[in-house]
């Protein structure tokens, strides 16, 4: 594989805690039903603005919806700096690197977050790219956040895998006909992951260098 596109939360980091928290937070501020950890961590991959509106137990308008954004956003800050980058993956990063491989990342997260967690954890500098859920017109599992990548930088996606820790990342990949890479130490769901059919399980990050 010469082209790796990389999911960020669960794959390269581990950001369950945050995630949860923040959104519990959220909700909680906004005085709505607080969604089950486990529900929540059930629809990381997929963007906020899809899954917020699936965990609320009642209607939310727009605009509801946007303070709902918001306070998440806001959680989410408060709490970013505990997010951690998976054990290994630092060197497994910079291996692909050396031996040519063109690393992406894309992601269910707006890109201005995004870029900033990855200066958190040191990879600002790692990626040739990256595509957020502010830059595609359909968000996972369509697979438009790989296709932008592909078209904007003339990959071959024959060269291409997705790496992710959701059964979204995986589809997403399957709809953009490139190889699939299950990031296994990151999945909450293992046994949804599979079920999906990816090209490759992977059970740690240096698994990739033999892709």
């Amino acid at each position: 594989m010469q082209n790796f596109f990389f999911d960020f939360d669960g794959t390269l980091a581990d950001t369950r805690e945050v995630a949860v928290t923040a959104t519990q937070k959220a909700y909680a501020a906004k005085h709505l039903t607080v969604p089950a950890a486990d529900v929540v961590a059930s629809y990381m991959g997929v963007p906020i603005e899809v899954s917020f509106a699936k965990m609320a137990d009642q209607p939310l308008d727009q605009a509801a919806l946007e303070d709902l954004f918001t306070e998440f956003r806001r959680q989410y800050g408060l709490a970013d700096d505990r997010i951690k980058l998976f054990a290994g993956m630092g060197a497994t990063l910079q291996a692909l690197k050396d031996r040519g491989a063109r690393l992406f990342v894309a992601s269910s997260k707006h890109s201005t977050p995004l870029k900033r967690n990855l200066k958190q954890i040191g990879l600002d500098q790692t990626f040739e790219a990256l595509c957020g859920s502010d830059m595609v017109a359909h968000y996972k599992p369509a697979p438009d956040g790989i296709l932008n990548l592909i078209d904007r930088f003339d990959l071959d996606p024959r060269d291409g895998v997705m790496i992710g820790d959701a059964i979204y990342d995986i589809q997403m990949g399957h709809n953009a006909h490139v190889a699939t890479a299950a990031a296994m130490w990151g999945a909450s769901d293992p046994a949804a992951v599979k079920a999906e059919h990816p090209t490759y399980l992977l059970e740690s990050p240096k698994d990739l260098l033999s892709l």
